[in-house]
């Protein structure tokens, strides 16, 4: 069997042509709409409003509070061979000593709050 090209079974030359340019020109035209649809979608848009919103956030802020002095502590004088009551009296007065510490530690730290 023997396969026999013509006019008829390709076409011509110049129909060859012409199909090529209706293809460009399809092409031209589909882009040509994109590109028109775009623009106007893009024509349409405003500018964004600008909106200030208030959002509080917290800060760290320096603590300015004066500094607790510790006491000068009623059993640090005390030697082995003072009586058992001084010992025992030195200790008491030292309790209500840091009691009193503890307290003004405490006050301090909640003026910071």
């Amino acid at each position: 069997m023997m396969l026999v090209l013509n006019s008829h079974n390709c076409g011509s030359e110049m129909g060859g042509l012409r199909a090529a340019s209706r293809v460009i020109f399809g092409f031209a035209c589909g882009i040509g709409q994109v590109l028109a649809l775009g623009l106007a979608g893009c024509a349409g848009k405003s500018e964004p409003q600008i909106q200030y919103v208030r959002v509080e956030v917290p800060v760290q802020v320096p603590c300015r509070t004066p500094d607790v002095a510790a006491p000068p502590w009623a059993a640090s004088g005390l030697h082995k061979t003072d009586s058992l009551e001084m010992k025992v009296r030195a200790l008491l007065a030292e309790r209500r000593q840091r009691i009193g510490y503890e307290r003004e530690l405490k006050a301090v730290n909640h003026a910071c709050r």
